[in-house]
């Protein structure tokens, strides 16, 4: 019997799509979704169904970036062959996007076990929420945000691309909001700190849930809601994404801090009285 049923995948498809790319967690609020829905957090098939979504919230970024993919690829197939290319941004950047994914693959391969059993727990959700939270609205308030994307470097990548292990170790931290910070602490402007992100998570989300679907599937979740839940992760992801980078062109971060903080200490409240258990 599947674990997680066609209406529920529904709904966490909407969860995925709305947080994947904003700094507020979209594990954690997986998590409490799937608490109040009454499905164990820390359930193999569960944690599988997750990061299988987490493809169709990575898809809305292929299309949405689609054109700047291609010359990020084109001209990282042109370095390939012709060392003059090898001067271009795009040709270096490209090669940077890949060595930052190498130490988050290497951790979540080393602690995969630790993160689908002790680290699930929803107290580690609720207490990263808030100490992500501290990070995000110091980094916005100390970086100068006067970099931007074309002035990124080899360092900027790799020290953005490492702090995606916070969010992998501790579920509430978020993978967004950890590279957002972090650039943004590197000076960089908060869209281009935010389009870093979304570049670095794709090889790092992609391959989590490609590397989780075997296991999704045979652990007890059907075909149709593992479907459901990532064509709805797309769609929703999509509008989040054009939003997102509408929205910090003009805004900070403050917003996000607040929310992040008042679900933390909800959280800690719903576990505390009993409602959710950890």
């Amino acid at each position: 019997m599947s674990t997680i049923g066609i209406g529920q995948a529904a709904i966490l498809g909407v969860v995925e799509g709305v947080t994947e790319f904003l700094p507020v967690s979209s594990t954690g609020h997986l998590k409490i979704t799937e608490g109040l829905m009454g499905i164990p957090v820390d359930d193999k098939a569960v944690v599988a169904f997750t990061a299988v979504i987490q493809v169709g919230a990575i898809a809305a970024v292929l299309v949405y970036f689609f054109k700047d993919i291609v010359r990020i690829v084109s001209a990282w197939g042109r370095g390939l062959v012709d060392r003059e290319e090898r001067y271009h941004h795009d040709y270096k950047f490209a090669w940077w996007v890949i060595y930052a994914t190498i130490p988050i693959v290497v951790v979540g391969l080393a602690a995969k076990p630790l993160i689908e059993s002790t680290l699930a727990s929803l107290w580690v959700v609720a207490g990263s929420l808030i100490v992500g939270s501290g990070l995000m609205w110091a980094a916005d308030q100390i970086g100068r945000h006067k970099r931007g994307e074309d002035d990124t470097t080899f360092k900027d990548a790799m020290l953005v691309g490492c702090s995606q292990i916070l969010a992998l170790l501790f579920p509430g931290f978020s993978r967004s909001g950890a590279t957002m910070a972090t650039g943004l602490l590197l000076d960089l402007e908060r869209v281009a700190a935010t389009r870093l992100s979304f570049f670095l998570g794709i090889p790092a989300l992609t391959g989590a849930g490609l590397y989780e679907l075997k296991d999704a599937v045979g652990a007890g979740v059907d075909a149709l809601p593992l479907a459901v839940g990532t064509l709805v992760s797309f769609a929703v992801a999509y509008a989040s994404i054009a939003w997102l980078l509408k929205f910090v062109a003009k805004h900070s971060f403050n917003a996000f801090v607040i929310y992040r903080i008042v679900v933390g200490l909800l959280l800690f409240g719903l576990l505390g009285a009993g409602v959710l258990t950890a």
